[in-house]
């Protein structure tokens, strides 16, 4: 059974059109990446999602019904907006989180210490929010959506604030609880941590979904003409006939072919002509690449000059 159905879901605000004709499935025990551009209608897909607001069309479910708040004690929500009480100690703001999700408060007492020695704040529990850092307030949040053990987790930008240690450690956490059969669902701008977390992914541009589908049927769409190469010595393979691009960063080269078969040619060429290759990989457009090129096909290459994000 879907732990999420959107169908056909739409929402306009005076004139203009926040989500049109949305359409997506998460499975339990998935983890599911819900990405686009600045005011493409993730936050607003994800606020129908949870009844923050309802669609003007279309019709939402949740765990296998249609919407109805009494759903809502089975989901966990971390929104991108902040919402820490600054001058509250640690773990005294966690059980009072956790009380407000209808746990008693021994047993809200008892998850929070558990959360906080799992992501390693055991050690701040007594101090004021204000005096952590952002990574820190981070992983309070974090901790503050899971303690009443949802099935579907909401993580919009989970990854901000948070170090390389910090961002592998929730990270872990995560394909834990997607072990444990959770559903989740996170939006970020980070391409390298959609890829290699979620099973499937929603692409939004505008207001209107431009692909879904599993990461594998996502990237299978796309020719395997990327190579990823490693060498010393001279970079004049590179002008072979069969590149359509390349970026070169000192020794680490990025390279578009213009067909897949050429990879061969192109890694005799660079032997023949003396350079040392120590790493030569043949592989699909990363997710970024298939991210850019989606996005600036809906907006026009014009208008994606500038920032785009998760």
């Amino acid at each position: 059974m879907p732990i999420v159905e959107l169908h056909n879901i739409r929402k306009v605000y005076g004139s203009k059109i926040a989500v049109e004709g949305l359409t997506l499935t998460i499975e339990p025990g998935t983890m599911f990446g819900l990405l686009g551009p600045n005011g493409s209608g993730k936050t607003t897909s994800i606020r129908m999602m949870i009844g923050m607001t309802m669609p003007d069309s279309g019709a939402v479910s949740l765990f296998g019904k249609p919407f109805e708040r009494q759903s809502l004690h089975r989901v966990g929500y971390l929104p991108e907006e902040r919402g820490l009480y600054k001058k509250m100690k640690v773990l005294e703001q966690l059980v009072f989180l956790g009380r407000l999700h209808g746990l008693d408060e021994r047993t809200a007492r008892t998850r929070s210490m558990a959360w906080c020695e799992r992501m390693e704040i055991a050690d701040v529990v007594n101090k004021k929010t204000e005096e952590l850092s952002k990574g820190m307030q981070q992983k309070i949040q974090f901790i503050a959506a899971l303690l009443h053990e949802p099935d579907l987790i909401i993580m919009d930008e989970p990854f901000s604030g948070l170090d390389p240690v910090n961002a592998t450690l929730l990270q872990d956490t995560l394909v834990d609880l997607r072990r444990e059969g959770k559903a989740i669902l996170f939006s970020t701008h980070r391409m390298d941590q959609v890829e290699k977390l979620c099973d499937s992914i929603a692409l939004i541009s505008r207001s209107k979904l431009l692909l879904s589908g599993s990461m594998r049927e996502v990237k299978s769409q796309y020719p395997r003409n990327h190579v990823r190469m490693v060498f010393q010595g001279s970079d004049a393979f590179l002008q072979h006939p069969c590149i359509e691009s390349y970026k070169n960063y000192a020794g680490h080269a990025e390279i578009v072919l213009k067909k897949e078969s050429a990879a061969q040619s192109v890694l005799a060429a660079a032997v023949t002509g003396g350079t040392s290759v120590s790493l030569f990989e043949v592989m699909e457009p990363t997710l970024e690449e298939i991210f850019i090129e989606n996005v600036r096909a809906s907006f026009g290459d014009a208008e994606a000059g500038g920032k785009v994000d998760a």
